[in-house]
């Protein structure tokens, strides 16, 4: 999940989900205008193959259904390795689709870290973080996420409404994620 969905990826990073992939931590907070998530997830799948599947921005619609659009943008000059992400989210009848374009830096197959850059999208903050690690004969995700909307959220259900949906959203995309790498793997 790669830098990428600021909404889906913190969603699939957070939620319970009935296969294999076992979510073993989650938190979700909210101050100052600024929302932080903290996940640890367990996937039946290698390292190398998980960490493949979370860097690459492209795959992203195909695991998180908040995602309209994503694309990996490779360097063309000096600038490094890119993210695009449209995401797209509706409570009740307040609808919103925001985009953010990014930066990554990775220590592969160990970390890999997302930015969205605040002239380009619709986040003041938009940070991810991933570490990757080999246990049981899986590999374990944990998943940091400082995010702050750049756009107006209705103060009295804003915070509730984003917090739930990083909360409950991602169950099937962490089923979807660790199916992928299975497949890559080929053991799907």
């Amino acid at each position: 999940m790669n830098g990428r969905r600021a909404f889906a990826v913190a969603a699939l990073a957070c939620s319970a989900t009935a296969g294999a992939a076992d979510l073993r931590a989650i938190e979700v907070g909210y101050e100052d205008g600024i929302y932080t998530v903290e996940s640890e997830v367990w996937f039946d799948v290698g390292q190398d193959v998980l960490y493949d599947v979370f860097s690459r921005w492209d795959l992203s619609a195909q695991f998180s259904s908040a995602i309209v659009e994503s694309r990996d943008i490779l360097p063309d000059d000096d600038s490094g390795r890119g993210f695009y992400v449209r995401n797209r989210g509706c409570f009740l009848f307040f609808c919103k689709t925001v985009e953010r374009y990014g930066s990554v830096a990775a220590v592969p197959p160990l970390e890999l870290s997302a930015s969205a850059d605040p002239a380009r999208s619709d986040f003041e903050i938009s940070d991810e973080h991933w570490t990757f690690s080999t246990e049981d004969g899986g590999t374990v995700v944990r998943y940091t996420l400082r995010m702050k909307p750049g756009f107006w959220v209705p103060p009295v259900i804003g915070p509730y409404v984003i917090k739930r949906k990083l909360s409950d959203d991602g169950g099937e995309a962490l089923d979807r994620i660790e199916q992928m790498a299975q497949e890559r793997e080929g053991r799907g």
